[in-house]
């Protein structure tokens, strides 16, 4: 495992200007803004724009060497993105929990002083308990020198915010924004940005709802920002490898695909009662199923003060219900609970389904039904598994979709033997000719069986690969017009769409069928209303 994934699952573990010139006129003649210059250089329309350091002068940086980025919801994941961006100008930073996002910035000291030890024994064994993973000294050099350059010098000077939409309004040097807060904000402060033409980058899933997964494909078509998915897997050479498998038909037509996570055990609680005090004596309930979570509610419940580091208003944002505040919310948490996340098929989804979705040149699904352990409206269930019927798409045949989390797993295949499948999750691709079998972040693919892996050989290479596998400064170059995005709002909304119909089948409690033509569910009319939400007042998207 990668550096950078393994920092993901320890973050999850641990809880989870002045304007330039433009020279298409001559110099001097017209100010062009740093922020207009870098959203026309992404559109491909002022390329003649971009000014050499000898134009410039000695001691000049030209405007596409830097970007001033901001964070927004940067005490989980959206650290490990800022450190992967330490490259850049980092100006701004927001977040509803300094408290939180703080603790973040001063385990960086630990995290340095760790990584210098392994740079100075790269052969020494992982900790007790930790497991072992590739190491990769080129990497994690480039990786400690980021983090001392987030630390020592973006983190003194960037400006600090705990509503963002303070900070988009005030602070005018804001290229492009990376958004990493719970899953329920990430439509509302991404179009924010769009809006004011700034770059995004979203961690996954893009959204909480599929209308505002169909908002984020349009806004990024409509002002042309450079926009990405936080699905870093997407950027993977072996990823890649394994759609390229895919086309170059190693395991013939694909009908069937299994795919696994074992999230969310020991990450954060599922299937659990929202905290509430009992409303009738103890002795009177019984000790069935009914009475027992009742006294499971009760025995959370609490008088849980809002710590002063957070706001917690900000944190329900823009749709979320008015709930007390309870650190079984936040921080981390939130992922378990249909107000704020969307669950286990949410978090990892992008992590698996993504690749499947890609080789298979998958859109919308007919019909989706989703199974589960009991599901009581509020926190998503411990395990769920979810049946796709995906049509066929020109020569290529329909294709049957399973996803299984909590434990769940396919049956394995007997070409494994005596190997079980992955603790952690993984995807199974059947064909006609043989299987596909990679791991999450579309890691480590191989064929089944294992004389035709080795008689296949690799396969032809069809795809881009992104430089150090670095899917943050992918993004970077995108904005400066360098490169495409390499999971760009317009497949990863279509990809988010798709994980997300599981969670509404699951809602809808029953087989739902789709027209993804027109954002419908036909056969039950109320779960359409599990497409969209309402916004609070005072909040728009």
């Amino acid at each position: 495992m990668s550096e950078k994934l393994s920092e993901e699952k320890n973050e999850k573990m641990n809880q989870k200007k002045s304007g330039e010139r433009d020279e298409t006129k001559g110099l001097g003649e017209k100010s062009l803004t740093r922020r207009k210059f870098l959203g026309s250089v992404a559109a491909g329309s002022a390329a003649a724009a971009l000014v050499p350091r000898h134009v410039l002068g000695r001691g000049f940086t030209p405007p596409s060497d830097m970007l001033n980025i901001a964070g927004v919801g940067i005490g989980g994941m959206g650290r490990q993105n800022l450190i992967n961006l330490a490259g850049q100008n980092i100006v701004a930073l927001c977040d509803v929990d300094w408290g939180y996002a703080d603790k973040g910035f001063e385990r960086l000291d630990t995290d340095i002083q760790r990584l210098r030890d392994r740079l100075d024994h790269p052969a020494a064994p992982p900790a007790a308990g930790q497991p072992q993973t590739e190491f990769d000294p080129v990497k994690a050099k480039a990786r400690l020198d980021a983090m001392i350059r987030l630390k020592t010098e973006h983190l003194p000077k960037a400006k600090r915010y705990k509503d963002y939409r303070e900070m988009l309004d005030r602070q005018k040097d804001i290229d492009a924004v990376l958004v990493a807060t719970a899953d329920h904000m990430h439509a509302p402060i991404a179009l924010a940005a769009m809006e004011l033409h700034k770059h995004v980058y979203v961690q996954k899933p893009l959204t909480w709802s599929v209308e505002e997964a169909r908002k984020m494909a349009r806004a990024a078509k409509d002002t042309k920002a450079a926009t990405q998915m936080g699905n870093q897997g997407h950027s993977l050479d072996d990823a890649r490898a394994a759609v390229e498998y895919i086309w170059a038909g190693a395991i013939g037509d694909v009908r069937e695909v299994h795919i696994w996570t074992n999230r969310p055990l020991g990450y954060w609680p599922q299937g659990v009662p929202r905290p509430e005090p009992l409303k009738q004596p103890a002795d009177q309930l019984r000790w069935n199923g009914q009475g027992v979570n009742l006294r499971l509610a009760a025995a959370m419940a609490g008088n849980y003060p809002v710590p002063d580091t957070l706001a917690w208003n900000l944190f329900l944002g823009a749709a979320a219900p008015n709930i007390e505040y309870h650190p079984i919310y936040h921080p981390f948490n939130w992922r378990g609970w249909v107000d704020w996340g969307v669950g286990a098929i949410g978090d990892m989804g992008a992590h698996l389904i993504d690749h499947s979705m890609w080789a298979l040149k998958l859109d919308m699904p007919t019909s989706v039904e989703t199974i589960s352990t009991p599901f009581n409206g509020m926190s998503y269930p411990q395990a769920t598994m979810t049946f796709y019927e995906f049509p066929a798409r020109g020569p290529l045949p329909p294709v049957k979709l399973t996803w299984y989390d909590g434990g769940l797993k396919p049956n394995k295949p007997e070409e494994l033997g005596d190997e079980e499948l992955s603790q952690e999750g993984g995807a199974l691709l059947i064909g006609s000719k043989g299987k596909l079998m990679h791991e999450t972040y579309g890691a480590k693919p191989r064929l089944l069986p294992k004389s035709l892996h080795d008689s296949f050989g690799k396969p032809p290479q069809k795809l881009p690969r992104i430089p150090g596998e670095a899917h943050e400064m992918n993004w970077v170059n995108a904005a400066k017009g360098k490169t495409e995005a390499s999971c760009p709002f317009e497949y990863a909304a279509r990809l988010t769409e798709v994980m997300l119909l599981g969670v509404v089948a699951l809602r809808a409690g029953k087989k739902i069928s789709y027209d993804g033509a027109n954002m419908r569910v036909t056969n039950l009319p109320q779960a359409n209303d599990y497409l969209r939400r309402e916004y609070r007042q005072g909040w728009s998207v």
